[in-house]
């Protein structure tokens, strides 16, 4: 009895052991392949297009100057309307021009600067703004003003409310071809490092993709929009 007892306890240690034996080479087999997915790289994949602005803002900014209110708001209305012909001869739509209340200035009330007596009262600023999707034709016309300046309108430049606005409003349309690129360039670079250390590029670990960004191509060229994007991926590697 005390044989088969012995006997009994000896098997059981045998497969308490083995089984220990295989839980022990499976968990360090599952270890080494855990520790080979946590084998990362991460790159970075570029988008870069040109496309022409699709909308066009261009804000005309004219003074005028006087003694008398009544005398400087015909002034206004004056230029207001031939700028408004002028624009109506070159081919624009009424709906594409429209206006600003004029800003009045009232230099005998102002209480800093010179005491040298101004020689006008009253200053006056209007802005006629173009709203067209016509790129072409604004640009034609914005050299064309002159043709205004010879009947006396007196233009403003260089300040900011008179900069002409390029908008690039397509953005939606482009948007997955220029993600899959910038995807697609990722993967290249990736592949190209794993083939340098001797690796096997795996699945996707994680990917984020960058905001767009829209800006001029060059200052001499605001019309002409640059879009850009970058995604960054991070894929697994093996041996």
């Amino acid at each position: 009895m005390a044989l088969e007892s012995k006997l009994n306890s000896l098997v059981l240690g045998v497969f308490i052991f083995l089984g220990l034996t295989s839980l022990g080479y499976l968990l360090g087999n599952s270890a080494i392949k855990f520790k080979e997915y946590e084998r990362t790289v991460t790159v970075k994949g570029l988008s870069e297009k040109e496309f022409g602005a699709d909308v066009v803002i261009w804000p005309i900014q004219f003074t005028a100057a006087g003694n008398k209110l009544e005398d400087l708001y015909e002034a206004i209305d004056g230029n207001t309307t031939k700028i408004s012909e002028f624009l109506a001869g070159k081919g624009f739509d009424k709906k594409e021009i429209s206006f600003t209340t004029p800003s009045i200035t009232d230099k005998s009330a102002q209480q800093y600067g010179s005491q040298t007596k101004a020689e006008f009262r009253y200053t006056a600023i209007q802005t006629v703004t173009v709203y067209s999707s016509d790129i072409d034709s604004v640009r034609k016309v914005m050299g064309e003003l002159s043709e205004l300046g010879k009947q006396g309108i007196v233009f403003t430049g260089g300040n900011y409310q008179s900069q002409t606005e390029y908008l690039f409003s397509r953005l939606n349309e482009i948007k997955p071809e220029m993600i899959e690129e910038a995807t697609r360039k990722a993967r290249e670079v990736a592949e190209k490092f794993a083939s340098d250390s001797k690796s096997t590029l795996g699945k996707i670990r994680k990917a984020t993709q960058g905001q767009f960004s829209i800006t001029a191509r060059d200052k001499n060229n605001p019309h002409i929009k640059k879009v850009r994007v970058v995604s960054t991926v991070e894929y697994y590697l093996s041996d």
